[in-house]
């Protein structure tokens, strides 16, 4: 795969939290949160001003971020499914 975002956009996957199962009740997958941990894949050059300068992005590839639910926007790549989102949509770097 050979992807990379534009601007200040990052393309992460999330991160499936392991299933627990208690009592024996097996919660659906259409049920389940979506994960709030995601890898970031790849990163965007960064945001671009109005003197033509960059800001530098504050994450890189291989970074564990949280984000929001909801979010950015979905995209599946060769049946794999990832997040698009800008470096804003961010909540924090994990680790």
């Amino acid at each position: 795969m050979n992807i990379r975002p534009l601007h200040d956009r990052v393309l992460l996957k999330r991160i499936e939290e392991e299933e627990q199962v208690r009592g024996g009740i097996i919660i659906p997958d259409t049920a389940k949160e979506k994960p709030q941990e995601a890898e970031v894949v790849a990163v965007g050059p960064g945001k671009v001003h109005e003197d033509g300068s960059r800001s530098p992005m504050d994450v890189e590839k291989g970074s564990r971020v949280l984000i929001g639910k909801y979010a950015g926007s979905e995209i599946k790549i060769d049946g794999e499914e990832y997040v698009i989102a800008r470096e804003d949509e961010i909540l924090a770097v994990v680790g």
